[in-house]
């Protein structure tokens, strides 16, 4: 197989609509004339025209660089990222949901970093939010939450145990790096079916990371996050806070050692237990009108349940494996 510059990968489910705008954008990029790269747009199991979309794309497709669609079956973005990674051929894979709209010079500049920068084995876009409706102010404090990054104009690295890691959207790897680290399937499948747990992208680069590679922070990579008007709706935001927080027991463990995680289980316990008994005096007669309040209370819930959870989660695992 021969190697190439870069792959774009495309998670969709159901994009008919949202697809063709993302692809206009990736034609019209700028400073690649001298770039060898593909895009590879992954189809996991839509149910509208998502297909006959990229076809008609493909039967007048004359730019140099190629095309490609393939389909996943199996429900979930870390199934179809899992999928287009396989299947790329590109040293270097940046990731873009279907409403993800790259600046023109995003895939140039993609490039330039990982020449760059060698020691980095993922680096992350910088992502305004394009809303549909202008969200309101109190909201601001966990807009973050919907894949924004805004970390300023210059470049850094994540330090996981402080501020965690970035999205998977607009995030862009070495394509070996992935393989040779990223097991095929998370235990964070994301919000699936009757799966409540997000945070899938953070584990897969806590694999990257725990390998020894850097995550690193790109803002010359921009892109802009559609944001419908229904994820600013409460109940949206509430179950989203509550898949982050339930995934929570999981990550923190990963990034400590064996003989640490007893310890720390018992100490991260009760400081949870804290945090809730706290918040929930403060903010009980607000609940209904704050939302702010009230999601990061449903956040603190889900990591207080967390380890329960995910013990359940393993067990149902283990036994449908013995199946």
């Amino acid at each position: 197989m021969n190697l190439i510059d870069l792959t774009v990968v495309i998670p969709t489910y159901n994009g008919e609509i949202r697809l063709p705008i993302v692809l206009d954008k990736l034609l019209y990029q700028m400073g690649v004339e001298n770039l060898n790269w593909e895009i590879i747009v992954v189809d996991n199991n839509s149910t509208d025209g998502t297909a006959k979309v990229v076809r008609n794309y493909q039967q007048s497709w004359f730019h140099p660089f190629a095309l490609k669609y393939i389909f996943e079956a199996e429900q979930g973005a870390a199934f179809a990222r899992a999928k287009g990674i396989l299947e790329a051929r590109g040293e270097i894979v940046g990731f873009l949901d279907d409403d993800n709209l790259p600046e023109d010079n995003w895939i140039m500049e993609a490039y330039k970093f990982a020449q760059e920068y060698p020691q980095a084995g993922a680096w992350a876009s910088q992502i305004h939010g394009d809303f549909e409706v202008e969200p309101p102010e109190h909201l601001k404090p966990i807009l973050f939450y919907l894949a924004i990054t805004e970390r300023g104009e210059n470049p850094h690295i994540y330090e996981p145990g402080k501020k965690g890691f970035p999205p998977s959207a607009g995030l862009v790897v070495r394509r070996n790096v992935w393989r040779d680290n990223v097991p095929i399937r998370l235990f964070l499948v994301g919000r699936v079916g009757s799966s409540m747990l997000g945070s899938e992208d953070a584990e897969s680069l806590l694999y990257i990371y725990q390998a020894g590679w850097e995550i690193w922070y790109n803002p010359k990579m921009v892109i802009a996050h559609i944001i419908p008007s229904w994820r600013l709706e409460p109940n949206y935001l509430l179950s989203l806070m509550y898949g982050v927080g339930l995934a929570r027991y999981y990550l923190r463990m990963k990034l400590l050692k064996s003989w640490q995680r007893p310890f720390a289980f018992l100490m991260y316990f009760v400081n949870d237990i804290r945090k809730v008994i706290s918040h929930f005096i403060l903010y009980r007669k607000i609940f209904k009108s704050d939302i702010v309040a009230a999601c990061e209370m449903e956040r603190l819930m889900a990591t207080v349940i967390s380890p329960f959870y995910l013990c359940k989660i393993a067990f149902q695992k283990r036994l449908t494996s013995l199946q």
